[in-house]
């Protein structure tokens, strides 16, 4: 029996002539955390439509749990827990209303389960939606896609709006999830968030699929930003020729430089002088973009 719970062959959108996603296919195994990295419009929201079966594609083939996507959709949804990119929720009601509601279109959760959530996610039910922040609604829809234990989690930019300690329990959930031998498709544009969560990752750019990795390989193609602080500055030309480094900048006794890859070689070449401070800036999701293809670039549907 096969591992794979999405399975993409194939898969093509097209609106009218307007480009969507363009022969997409990947794999996606039963317990693993699985990153959709793109620039916008590269056809991440355009992919998850067509896992739900939200939109139909123009041709290609997908299966979750070994079901066809169009012909087994009921039973599929059953399963999942999707939070969409742009959540749009009843203003009127409040949180806990809210959770009860989608709670009886799937005949019945666990109520402990939806209380345990708020707590963790620091979210107050008894509030009404229309008073929530961006942040606080974003609370209620991670705990509608993850209060019935689903077997797949489909998530789009999952921790927009979110403050940091929010950020790092819902990270503690989705590594519970994987521990559990649950599945999660998340995309994002968080690559520290990516790099944190996901087993593998798949990178989409203008509709095309172009790669997919392991967290491991992508951060070895990254760039990192980095200003090297020296008691007294190194001779001009000491650190040229350094493997991966680039744009070397001096400022008095600071170096402002870029190195993809591997810091070894540098680390190896600034330690015959004095360093007093080392700061690495994070890596722009653009820099990886930059690293795999010379050039970044946008497409034209999301």
């Amino acid at each position: 029996m096969s591992d794979a719970v999405i399975v993409t062959e194939g898969l093509t959108k097209y609106y009218g002539r307007s480009r969507g996603i363009i022969d997409v296919g990947f794999e996606v195994n039963r317990g693993e955390v699985f990153g959709f990295l793109g620039p916008n419009g590269a056809g991440k929201t355009t992919t998850i439509r067509l896992l739900l079966d939200l939109i139909r594609p123009t041709s290609g083939r997908i299966t979750l749990f070994g079901l066809d996507s169009r012909a087994a959709s009921v039973d599929i949804r059953r399963r999942i827990g999707y939070l969409p990119g742009e959540l749009s929720l009843y203003e009127k009601m409040r949180g806990a209303d809210l959770l009860r509601f989608f709670a009886n279109l799937r005949g019945g959760v666990r109520w402990p389960r939806v209380e345990e959530l708020a707590g963790r996610l620091d979210c107050d039910l008894a509030l009404s939606i229309r008073s929530l922040s961006k942040g606080n609604k974003q609370k209620i829809g991670l705990i509608q896609a993850l209060m019935h234990d689903p077997d797949l989690l489909i998530l789009d930019e999952p921790t927009a709006g979110l403050d940091p300690l929010v950020q790092q329990e819902f990270y503690r959930i989705i590594e519970a999830c994987r521990e559990e031998g649950r599945t999660a498709f998340i995309s994002s544009h968080n690559l520290p968030e990516v790099e944190r969560l996901c087993d593998r990752v798949g990178i989409i750019r203008e509709g095309r699929l172009v790669d997919v990795e392991k967290v491991s390989t992508i951060k070895q193609r990254a760039m990192h930003h980095l200003e090297i602080r020296f008691e007294k500055a190194p001779p001009p030309g000491s650190l040229d020729g350094v493997p991966g480094l680039r744009g070397l900048r001096y400022e008095d006794d600071t170096v402002h430089c870029t190195v993809q890859g591997s810091m070894d070689a540098l680390i190896k070449a600034i330690a015959r002088y004095e360093v007093n401070n080392i700061l690495s800036y994070e890596t722009p999701l653009e820099d990886v973009f930059l690293a795999y293809y010379g050039e970044s670039g946008n497409g034209h549907a999301e």
